[in-house]
């Protein structure tokens, strides 16, 4: 009777997912740098200058589009259940929140996010009538170069959602492959949400 240990079968992490985190990490190193620049032009401007740029801002505004951002993981989480239960549409009506799956979910959740930029938009449309441009002091430069590549970033968002719904859309059958690409994109949506709740924060709220 043999007496051999049974082999045990090494499980490997999916080189996508790591390399969207290693990558992730790079991005977080660069809104870092955007974090420093801005609060070092902060202290070297003074107070005075800060207070009087930052009386511009429309927080009410900017708060409610920080919360559709938000909510907008949220969607996209749910989007992400259902591909982890392997459920790329909705098996009933519309109306039935319930039964939707991943196009669904991510669906809304690219309408959130283009929501968000449209608001965006709106708000540099404003400043900017207001004669906060990205050339009038320090702080219009930190401002729009901060908000304006996390705007990037979110677009970047919105167009990986249209691909990844496209390709569902067009395959004959939802595969792990594509399950796998669903929940790569949600790790991304929820970095630049989490960067704009701390841009926003620094931004906005911080006087």
């Amino acid at each position: 009777m043999s007496t051999e240990a049974p082999a045990h079968k090494i499980s490997r992490p999916n080189l996508v997912a790591v390399g969207t985190i290693v990558w992730l990490s790079s991005e977080l190193m660069f809104f870092a740098g955007l974090f420093a620049i801005y609060f070092t032009t902060r202290a070297v401007q003074g107070p005075t200058i800060w207070t009087q740029s930052s009386e511009l801002l429309n927080i009410p505004f900017a708060a409610f589009n920080t919360t559709v951002l938000v909510l907008s993981s949220v969607t996209c989480q749910f989007g992400v259940f259902a591909a982890e239960r392997f459920q790329n549409k909705r098996t009933g009506s519309m109306m039935q929140i319930s039964k939707w799956g991943m196009r669904e979910w991510f669906a809304l959740t690219f309408l959130m996010g283009a929501f968000f930029i449209a608001g965006q938009v709106y708000e540099y449309a404003l400043l900017v009538t207001e004669g906060l441009t990205l050339s009038s002091t320090a702080y219009g430069s930190i401002f729009y170069v901060a908000t304006g590549f996390h705007g990037l970033h979110v677009t970047g968002g919105l167009i990986a959602f249209l691909i990844v719904i496209l390709r569902v859309a067009k395959a004959r059958r939802f595969t792990h492959s594509q399950a796998t690409t669903a929940i790569v994109v949600s790790y991304y949506w929820h970095f630049v949400d989490v960067v704009w709740i701390a841009l926003f924060s620094a931004i906005y709220l911080i006087k």
